[in-house]
Formats: structure tokens, sequence, C-alpha cells
């Protein structure tokens, strides 16, 4: 395999994603950290929506995360992915749903005031609702990591974060939920996927949008 390079923001939960997966593997890659508020010609040149995460393989650029993921799961053993095609199925579509709840959180991290801030946590937490009874234990489909871990350890990672700066509803009706949380943020490809400095550079980023959550 051609070592690739990823192309990041350093706070993009669906970049965090794919570090994952590719610490999860152990392949030797290379990051390149850009500024989406401006980006380089290069970046506009290659990336077809001007997002991140990008994967350059060669000559070859991979966008969209989950799509990058796959790639890496299917030419690095061992799969991180399910061998019946139901499971693999259903897993993409709990990898969708948590897209949503990414962009809900960061909307959470945007709330204005403590109104909006503790609406946008209750619409998170009924979601994560859903989610409990399909969690097998300790990951998402039992034994096993898989992709779908992968896909929600960003948002876990950020929702313990926030619930540091202000109060979140308690997870204590969720024990599955509460459970997978903990095993994910602990896990060593996970701590090691973002800068070292991400807690500070994440609260700062929202406190410098006006977030109500990250002022105090």
């Amino acid at each position: 395999m051609v070592r690739p390079e990823l192309v990041s923001f350093d706070l993009c939960p669906f970049v965090q994603r794919s570090v994952i997966v590719l610490r999860e593997k152990g392949i030797d890659f290379d990051i390149t950290y850009i500024d989406l508020a401006d980006p380089p010609a290069w970046f506009r040149n290659i990336s077809p929506l001007g997002k991140v995460p990008l994967l350059r393989v060669g000559e070859e650029v991979l966008f969209e995360s989950a799509v990058i993921m796959e790639y890496l799961d299917e030419t690095t053993p061992p799969p991180l992915q399910a061998a019946d095609p139901l499971v693999r199925a259903k897993n993409r579509a709990w990898t969708e749903f948590s897209s949503g709840l990414l962009m809900t959180q960061y909307r959470l991290g945007l709330a204005r005031d403590e109104a909006e801030f503790v609406q946008l946590a209750e619409v998170l937490t009924a979601d994560l609702a859903r989610l409990e009874p399909h969690i097998a234990g300790p990951w998402f489909n039992g034994e096993a990591f898989a992709l779908v871990d992968a896909a929600f350890a960003p948002f876990f990672v950020r929702h313990r974060l926030m619930a540091t700066w202000h109060p979140l509803p308690r997870l204590d009706d969720l024990p599955r939920v509460r459970a997978w949380q903990d095993a994910l943020v602990e896990r060593p490809a996970v701590v090691n996927s973002v800068v070292a400095d991400f807690a500070e550079r994440l609260r700062a980023h929202f406190r410098q949008h006006g977030g109500f959550a990250a002022a105090g």
C-alpha cells in the first residue's frame, strides 16, 4: 500500500474517524493540517466538496470519512467490519446516524445561551437513547472493535469534554451508552487520534464563536 496522506483540520471529528482507523490498523501515514477558513489553492483544486478529510493515495484522492474508513479497512487486514452483510449494512446506517449526532453536538457548542444549550442537550440525550438497545457491549457489535465504533468515538470524546464546561444530562439511564463511551475514550487509537492540546483548542474555537458553555 502506498503511504497515504490525510488532509485534515485539527478539530474536525470526521477527520478523527479516519485517524482512528489508521491507528487501529497500524498504517504509516502522513497528515497535513490546513486552515479551512483560508484553504490553500492546492486543496481547493483536489477537494470536490471543499471539505476534509481527504485521503491522498499516490495520485488518487478519496473524500468522505465513511468511504475513507472502508477503503482503509478493505486494503489493510485484519478487517474491522463484520463478516455478515446484514450487520455491515446496519453498521453503515448507524454510522450515518452518528454524523447527525456530530452536527447537533456542534450546534450545542455554538449555543448562545443556557436555554439553547439545554434544549440541544436534551435532543442529543434523546438521540443517544435510541442507541441504547442496539449496543451489544463492550463495543457496538460485541467483543470486536469495528468501524462503527470508530465513527462514534469523536462524538463521545467531545461529549465528555463539553460536560466539563457545563453540565450535560447524565447517562445514568443509558448504561450501555455510558459504558461504551468510557471504553471508546480510553482506547489508545482514540486517545492518539487528536492533537496534544485538543481540549484547549476545541474550547477556544467555541469560545471564539460565542458559545455559551465554552465561555465559562
